[in-house]
């Protein structure tokens, strides 16, 4: 576990440095906006998606340098749907990553701006992948239409909406599980799937890092979830209990904290379970789908 914890400062550090470069400088006209874009994506963050590309990647024997474009493109996109989900209209947070929102330094019109061009920058990268990262163009199309996918209104906006207009309501399992499916483990699903076509990964492969995938999200989910009752606001780096506030069903108030305990290690089951085929080149997918769970922010 100490090498994996290694693996992950070490893989952390390269994506913000990837992210450093890929960004726009505060000196780039419009500066302001910018500098707003920076703010949220550059300085905290697991960079967990970016690091699920790199992984998926490496456990189907691709070449790992490939994939620095997409790491990129999902951590933008990443950023771009906390400083939406931030605003007053929508979760209305105003502390992220321990630092206050964007909206809360940049103003409402300049955070919708800031992720706006966040998620068009994400594609641009994308598009440019087949000249900076010799990938195939017809793998870099199969690539844009799965993170278009994940992060549209069929996957992480769909989840969001059902959250918005779910806030006060009793939610049938169902519906939690939509929401969570859709809201936080479509990205991350998309995130694998298109780490594993830069790969070079066969159907099979995908298919099973897919339900990994899924599973990893609903497990990432539910432990967000226990922490958000249990956790500590200086290690989250937001407030905690705020979707109690808010009235959202959460795992722990429709199941109770210790069932929920036990669908998130059922979820890294499931995890365990799709990468049985692969070789030790899936280690680091083996390794974090233990620690999602065990992780205090």
């Amino acid at each position: 576990m100490e090498n994996f914890l290694t693996y992950w400062d070490t893989t952390a550090e390269k994506i913000e440095n990837i992210l450093e470069e890929k960004l726009p400088g505060v000196q780039v006209m419009p500066e302001l906006i910018h500098e707003a874009m920076r703010y949220s994506t550059l300085g905290g963050g697991k960079r967990l998606r970016g690091m699920l590309v790199m992984a998926a990647c490496e456990a189907v024997g691709g070449d790992v340098k490939q994939t620095d474009g997409l790491a990129a493109a999902v951590e933008m996109v990443h950023a771009y749907s906390l400083i939406h989900d931030d605003l007053p209209c929508m979760d209305d947070d105003d502390l992220r990553r321990g630092k206050p929102s964007n909206h809360r330094v940049y103003g409402d019109a300049m955070a919708v701006l800031a992720g706006d061009a966040l998620l068009t920058l994400a594609f641009e990268i994308l598009a440019q992948m087949p000249e900076d990262y010799g990938i195939c163009p017809s793998v870099a199309i199969k690539v844009i239409a799965e993170l278009s996918t994940g992060a549209g209104s069929q996957g992480m906006v769909g989840g969001q909406v059902i959250d918005i207009s779910s806030e006060g309501k009793k939610l049938t399992p169902q519906t939690l599980d939509y929401i969570h499916k859709h809201k936080t483990g479509a990205l991350i699903k998309a995130a694998l799937r298109g780490g594993a076509l830069i790969g070079g990964a066969s159907g099979k492969e995908l298919e099973l890092l897919t339900s990994y995938g899924e599973s990893l999200g609903m497990a990432f989910q539910i432990t967000d979830d226990i922490l958000d009752e249990i956790g500590h606001a200086d290690q989250l780096g937001k407030a905690i209990g705020a979707d109690r506030d808010k009235g959202k069903q959460t795992y722990p108030r429709l199941y109770g904290l210790e069932k929920s305990i036990e669908l998130a290690e059922a979820c890294v089951a499931e995890c365990l379970d799709a990468l049985k085929g692969f070789t030790c080149k899936a280690n680091i997918l083996r390794y974090l789908a233990t620690f999602i769970i065990q992780r205090d922010h």
